[in-house]
């Protein structure tokens, strides 16, 4: 499990690849789910805390022990993801407060590409095979693996108790 502390992100973001509207708003003390990513075995949990020194929490949680990740999922705060290191800004997540409609947090989900797949034969498939992996892996040329990060941050005015 990775759990991220409130992160201040770049104003200048570029439009995310996922376009979707804000999240259902949400009550202090439950726990809500807001992306899944299959391949990292992971999905993203918030909850507002109704506190005022930190009114959301979130957290990456392995969604099974089962699950053969192809994908990492890291911490954001010490990847530092940026377009100019070759990071993708994947999606933008608004989760305003049902208790407080003026205070929203927004979780923001960063991508980096992995290897290139393997090009397609005369047959149009993509194969790998295993001798030619096996000596890949010998000399240390394993192909890297998609990565993914998120940040959050929390925007607008708390409400008096």
């Amino acid at each position: 499990m990775v759990v991220a502390p409130c992160v201040s992100v770049a104003a200048g973001d570029p439009p995310p690849e996922v376009q979707r509207s804000a999240v259902a708003p949400q009550a202090n003390g439950a726990a809500h789910s807001l992306r899944t990513i299959p391949e990292a075995c992971a999905r993203i949990e918030g909850v507002f805390t109704g506190e005022a020194a930190e009114p959301y929490r979130f957290a990456v949680i392995r969604t099974s022990a089962n699950c053969r990740p192809r994908a990492r999922f890291v911490d954001a705060a010490k990847a530092k993801p940026s377009v100019a290191d070759g990071w993708i800004f994947n999606d933008v997540l608004r989760v305003p407060s049902a208790a407080c409609p003026s205070l929203q947090a927004v979780v923001k989900v960063w991508r980096k590409p992995g290897a290139a797949p393997p090009a397609l034969d005369a047959q149009g498939r993509a194969r790998l095979y295993l001798e030619e992996s096996l000596q890949a892996a010998r000399q240390d040329r394993i192909a890297a693996v998609p990565v993914y990060a998120a940040q959050m941050s929390v925007e607008g005015e708390a409400c008096a108790r």
